[in-house]
């Protein structure tokens, strides 16, 4: 595939970034970092309103089956926009579990209201350094699940959620109704995110998939995730990337716009390429959905991306100066953003070991 959008995929991030930019501003999220437990609920009706959250899920389920290019359109400006949710992102990882590995059953229960957004999915293996770790803390045996699932993103409101458990040390990737499920709300750096510690006492749970292919396949999902992260990563960096240039060009120190001034001017040329490195991996990881290099594609993707919003959002305070930390400019929005979604879908080191393993296995 081309890196370059045609022109349905171009109307697509046209409406969505108009959308967006009409339901969601800074005041709306502000309010947001010093409470705990709320989300932006504008985001997440538009999302539904606008069918987002079906894009590309199957026709048969009520879905509009586009595909990841197209979902990260809407992710890319929803980074843009700082979306007040993470659930597009984590319905989307759950519908695809069930999707790829479910049975007819799962697929008619859980597809149709994922679809409309309605239900609210969540993944329970895809936070930080623990992301998809060798021991799951989750166990798995006759149809019931015990532990704790930490720090699930979205997991404070979520209805359902797929978890990698293991039974005698086997894994098994399994489906769990988190009706009367007992959560726990954590006090995070982007309390938007909804995070959650979930505590499984018993609940009943579905298996989808197990043995190896438990773990090729939450991997698998989790590589979905972290292309739309990185599309929403991006989205966020072109934000600061353009914020940073229109204050360089107004802003005017000893007689000139400090623009001018080479530490300004380069900081701001480095920052674009680092977003059209990372936009080119996004797009490119998109388009290899199904391909047998998508999950290295994914981890350059997420990598890229990762690094293009970190600096982005911290230079562009800095070219802001004093005025780039204040509550009234709302930059520290971007930087809790960009830190958040550092570690969700695994950090950095996680997608570091997993795109070397799969260089070190291609060269081999």
């Amino acid at each position: 595939m081309s890196i370059l959008y045609d022109e349905g995929q171009q109307a697509i991030a046209t409406e969505s970034r108009r959308a967006l930019e009409a339901r969601v501003s800074k005041d709306d999220l502000l309010p947001l970092l010093q409470a705990s437990g709320q989300y932006h609920q504008a985001f997440w009706t538009t999302a539904k309103e606008q069918g987002w959250t079906a894009l590309a899920l199957p026709e048969a389920h009520g879905g509009l089956a586009l595909g990841l290019v197209e979902l990260g359109l809407i992710a890319h400006q929803a980074g843009r926009t700082l979306s007040g949710a993470p659930f597009l992102t984590s319905s989307f990882g759950a519908a695809k579990a069930i999707e790829l590995c479910g049975s007819d059953d799962q697929k008619a229960r859980w597809l149709p209201s994922l679809a409309s957004g309605e239900t609210i999915g969540a993944i329970a293996f895809a936070s930080g350094a623990d992301a998809l770790p060798a021991v799951p803390p989750v166990t798995w045996k006759v149809g019931q699940v015990e532990g704790t699932a930490p720090g699930v993103s979205g997991g404070l409101f979520a209805d359902v959620v797929i978890v990698l458990a293991q039974e005698q040390g086997v894994p098994a990737l399994v489906i769990v109704d988190l009706a009367g499920v007992e959560r726990k709300a954590v006090d995070s750096f982007d309390n938007s995110r909804c995070i959650a510690d979930l505590f499984f006492a018993g609940a009943a749970a579905e298996v989808l998939v197990t043995g190896a292919a438990a773990r090729a396949a939450a991997l698998h999902i989790l590589a979905l995730q972290a292309v739309v992260t990185a599309h929403e990563q991006t989205g966020g960096a072109e934000a600061l990337m353009e914020i940073a240039r229109d204050y360089a060009v107004t802003r005017k120190a000893f007689g000139q716009p400090i623009g001018a001034f080479q530490s300004i001017k380069h900081r701001i040329a480095e920052l674009y390429g680092l977003v059209e490195l990372a936009r080119a991996n996004a797009i490119h990881a998109a388009a290899r959905e199904g391909q047998d290099d998508f999950i290295t594609a994914a981890a350059a993707a997420r990598l890229s991306a990762t690094e293009a919003y970190d600096t982005a959002a911290r230079d562009c305070v800095q070219i802001h100066g004093g005025i780039g930390v204040t509550w009234e400019i709302g930059l520290h929005l971007h930087m809790r953003r960009s830190r958040t979604l550092a570690l969700e879908q695994g950090s950095s080191f996680f997608w570091e070991d997993i795109l070397v393993d799969r260089l070190a296995g291609a060269a081999a």
